[in-house]
């Protein structure tokens, strides 16, 4: 049922946007006077997946970015990373060093701190950090997920506060909407926050939440409104910072696979949030969630296909 709304979500939101900058790029290569457009094979017809130059929704300064990014996987997570499995998360100097390297916050605008690439460029991190096989960096988690929650929803404070330090990859983001007993279901969250003066009060616990336990920022979904028709219209999203008193991190998961990705449950007793910490409007959480799954859905589809592809 949510993965329709989030289909329906986006299909809206498609017909009612502007062409979007990727898709300009897309067609720019033919746009250039009467010079035809390099060729560019598809993957059908190149050597391997993994040639440089294929595709013609990409285009020449996409293939330079990929050779960058490439170089990155290759010289600064494939020789770290069976070490990193083993401690179930992968440093923090990594990254910095993606945020130095431009690689963290691509899609998200410059003004509001972010790289201000297309969605493609975006798509060749995810890329390539699968072909290596190395699932431990959660950048697109941070990037293409949590920072576009900022940046659309945000006040001018908490954008200037926290994008900047994100794509420079010294504030590491998560999200946290899962919870036990009710899995992703947003429909079915007990974690809740109670109005005291101007701040909030947040109870509850979290589970599976990806970046969890390196986490300096976590978008946290609770209840704000019980007596509210539908538990839809009673959703609020809060940002609450690592340290906060009455925030705490549980154990890293033991997963099956994605071993270097830390993964962990999170806890919120009694945590007192000043008013400035609710992303958006209150009670309007279920919406932004609606609004932005879309892009954690062709996330993770692109990814997991990405990694059928290679193995």
């Amino acid at each position: 049922m949510m993965l329709s709304r989030c289909v329906s979500s986006f299909l809206c939101r498609i017909k009612s946007a502007p062409v979007p900058l990727c898709c300009r790029m897309q067609y720019s290569q033919h746009l250039q006077g009467d010079t035809p457009a390099p060729f560019r094979p598809e993957t059908s017809m190149a050597k391997t997946m993994m040639d440089i130059g294929t595709r013609r929704i990409f285009s020449e300064e996409h293939d330079l970015f990929r050779q960058n990014v490439r170089r990155f996987f290759k010289e600064e997570v494939v020789p770290y990373h069976a070490e990193w499995e083993k401690a179930g998360e992968v440093s923090r100097e990594v990254w910095e060093k993606a945020g130095l390297q431009g690689l963290l916050g691509i899609y998200t605008p410059a003004e509001h701190g972010g790289v201000g690439g297309d969605l493609l460029s975006a798509a060749i991190v995810w890329e390539e950090q699968m072909y290596c096989n190395c699932s431990g960096p959660g950048f697109s988690l941070h990037s293409e997920i949590v920072m576009p929650y900022i940046s659309h929803y945000g006040s001018q404070a908490q954008i200037e506060r926290f994008l900047p330090q994100m794509a420079a990859g010294k504030c590491i983001g998560a999200i946290a909407m899962s919870e036990p007993g009710a899995g992703s279901d947003l429909q079915g969250v007990k974690t809740y926050a109670r109005r005291d003066g101007t701040d909030w009060i947040l109870n509850g616990n979290k589970v599976f939440i990806t970046n969890g336990w390196m986490s300096d920022l976590v978008i946290v979904v609770a209840v704000t409104n019980r007596e509210a028709k539908s538990a839809a219209h009673g959703l609020s999203l809060f940002l609450v910072e690592s340290g906060t008193k009455g925030f705490a991190k549980g154990r890293k998961l033991d997963k099956i696979g994605l071993k270097a990705q830390d993964t962990a449950e999170l806890f919120f007793e009694d945590v007192r949030l000043p008013a400035d910490a609710i992303l958006g409007e209150t009670n309007k959480g279920f919406y932004y969630l609606m609004n932005e799954l879309p892009q954690k859905v062709l996330h993770l589809c692109r990814a997991r296909l990405t990694m059928s592809l290679i193995t």
